[in-house]
């Protein structure tokens, strides 16, 4: 699993910002990728301290590509499609925050890093029909200001990072994430697809026997 993940982190490393913009599609749409994208722009801001402003944009340019892609597919479904997508519990919380201070939301759910919840704020602004060039604005300012943190971080302590994250805890840790990723990524791709098949058998129409 170690020579795995090692060569699964080379290959992400290796295309630098497209890496990282290819992290961030898949991490700010529907699959479940947390700190996936946080961690490779330290290690590559760490290595390559005069490309960090490059590394952060990539990475939030794939986040609102991403986010994009899910303000497209709720946005349809309205306020009806987002009771389907997220538990009751969620719902109320997000739904409350948005209609409050939806910018302001978005803006904290953009920069504060897991378990504080992400997609479902823009699964929920999209759904409430919160201005589309709002919300890929804000997201794009949020998570330019995460990302440009992150990576001065990784070149003021880039020596100590580095090191720190070739020690045994850290890789163990890192397979942790991996498989949890895996499991919440098939989670989420399944529960797309039974809400579209719900969606699709509810739509038919009814015949007479």
């Amino acid at each position: 699993m170690k020579v795995l993940l090692r060569h699964l982190a080379l290959f992400f490393a290796s295309l630098g910002g497209f890496g990282l913009l290819f992290l961030g599609v898949l991490d700010s749409s529907f699959l479940f990728l947390p700190l996936g994208n946080d961690l490779l722009i330290i290690a590559l801001a760490a290595r390559h301290h005069e490309r960090m402003l490059y590394y952060a944009g990539m990475a939030t340019l794939g986040s609102v590509i991403g986010c994009f892609l899910t303000d497209w597919v709720c946005r349809k479904g309205g306020e009806e499609g987002l009771k389907k997508r997220l538990s009751p519990r969620q719902l109320k919380f997000v739904k409350g925050k948005v209609e409050k201070r939806g910018g302001f939301a978005l803006a904290v759910a953009s920069i504060l890093p897991p378990p504080f919840p992400f997609t479902p704020f823009v699964i929920a602004a999209a759904a409430m029909q919160f201005p589309r060039r709002k919300l890929l604005s804000v997201i794009a300012v949020s998570r330019l200001v995460r990302f440009c943190i992150e990576a001065t971080l990784a070149v003021v302590f880039g020596r100590k990072i580095l090191h720190l994250m070739e020690s045994p805890l850290v890789q163990d840790s890192m397979i942790v994430l991996v498989i949890v990723s895996i499991v919440g990524s098939v989670w989420s791709v399944w529960g797309w697809l039974r809400k579209g098949e719900s969606k699709a058998v509810n739509s038919k129409p009814v015949t007479d026997a």
